[in-house]
């Protein structure tokens, strides 16, 4: 996965952190108006993430810098000494000047809690809108502090308002675009792909549709937090606040395909989704920051100090992975290919005679629909696709027969 941030805009960042704003400023004068020592204020001033040099304040006393900005009044200074306690030991973050980081952290985390709360069959809905307003926060609170204005503007330059007069802001869409944008593009795609099915979805009544989006769900919240992280500091996280759910109980593959014959998922969900995902590159769909998924592998363990690790990471490569590799089906997003598809590729091989007719003839004296040969699968619950090797299938069925499916003899070959 490419780096989300570069170095120089997090040294940039740091410099900026390490500073006094004008405001506090103001507000360090009236405290050594109210008599409070140097290191009593520099405490105020300093938090995770944030260190201020004990000689800024020394210099502000003595009058040897900001002479020209102005001392706090009184009712400002107890508003900020009464707020102050608000700021969250963890993160360093304070509900009002830091309320845009705040609100985005919090809406991941309900995204997150709606998605893995039991009994719950909106799910992926909930989630799509709440992360939504958590990036749009994110990127806002980011091109607030770059100084980019986020506000629409009409062909005179004059600000959009709202039917109440409020500016109007850039949605995530907007965000996205901005060139001084520091995602990269699997995280982009992800987000665009998200934000497409909840165009769809929006005003239309949707089922089950958890399962077919469970990769990009888990990708965006693993995005998320990475580029929170970059962005601000490591400290500010999801780490410590979401983990893995608990599962209830195993699926066997044959109920899990029960459940997808039966979803109901509309077809205005799925061409979006297909089209969606045939507009990237490749290397973008396989990456994890686009889609991600894991293989699940019950173990045991006899190491004391492991016994009730629930979930393990492999790291790629090592000797374990490749083992897991060789005795365990890695179960993965395959290419399907619909009827007519593998139709116009036979015709395409010269076997103009094979039609969708015949392909549905071969089916039933296959058998090939049986879940169990994994020839294909259903797709939205309603309609059949096949893999690649029923393609090969009936390539072979049509080599095979060749007087029967090619418009002319063919010499054989040599």
């Amino acid at each position: 996965m490419s780096s989300t941030m570069n170095t120089p805009g997090r040294q940039r960042r740091s410099r900026r952190e390490n500073k006094l704003a004008t405001l506090e400023i103001g507000l360090v004068k009236a405290m050594i108006h109210e008599g409070m020592p140097d290191q009593e204020i520099q405490a105020y001033f300093t938090r995770p993430g944030r260190t201020i040099n004990h000689g800024r304040f020394k210099e502000i006393r003595d009058g040897k810098r900001h002479a020209s900005v102005g001392r706090a009044s009184a009712s400002a200074l107890r508003e900020f000494l009464n707020a102050w306690p608000e700021y969250q030991t963890v993160t360093g973050l304070h509900p009002r000047d830091d309320e845009l980081l705040v609100k985005a952290r919090e809406a991941m985390l309900a995204a997150v809690r709606q998605y893995n709360a039991p009994g719950v069959n909106f799910r992926s809905e909930c989630f799509i809108v709440l992360a939504v307003i958590a990036w749009t926060y994110l990127l806002h609170w980011l091109y607030r502090r770059d100084d980019i204005d986020i506000r629409y503007r009409d062909a005179s330059g004059k600000v959009k308002t709202t039917v109440g007069g409020a500016e109007k802001h850039w949605e995530l869409e907007e965000c996205l675009r901005h060139a001084a944008c520091p995602i990269d593009e699997p995280t982009k795609a992800n987000l665009r792909f998200l934000i497409g099915i909840r165009h769809e979805i929006e005003h239309q009544m949707t089922q089950r549709i958890d399962h077919l989006l469970g990769a990009k769900i888990q990708a965006c919240v693993l995005n998320f937090n990475k580029t929170l992280k970059e962005l601000v500091r490591p400290r500010v996280g999801l780490d410590q606040e979401a983990t893995f759910a608990i599962q209830l109980a195993g699926m066997m593959r044959e109920q899990r395909d029960i459940l997808l014959k039966d979803t109901g998922l509309p077809k205005h969900i799925l061409t979006a989704m297909e089209t969606l995902e045939d507009s990237l590159p490749e290397e973008v769909r396989q990456d994890p920051a686009f889609a991600w998924r894991v293989m699940l592998v019950q173990k045991t363990t006899n190491s004391k100090g492991r016994a009730d690790e629930v979930v393990e990471f492999v790291p790629i490569g090592s000797p374990l992975q490749e083992e897991i590799s060789r005795i365990a089906l890695k179960e993965t997003d395959k290419p399907k290919l619909r009827p007519g598809m593998i139709v116009d590729e036979m015709k395409s091989l010269g076997f103009k005679r094979f039609t969708m007719d015949s392909h549905t003839r071969l089916v039933r004296e296959r058998d090939a629909r049986d879940p169990k040969k994994a020839f294909g699968t259903f797709v939205g619950g309603k309609e059949w696709w096949w893999y690649h090797h029923w393609r090969d299938e009936v390539r072979k069925h049509c080599e095979q027969f060749p007087e029967r499916y090619r418009s002319s003899p063919q010499p054989p070959k040599p």
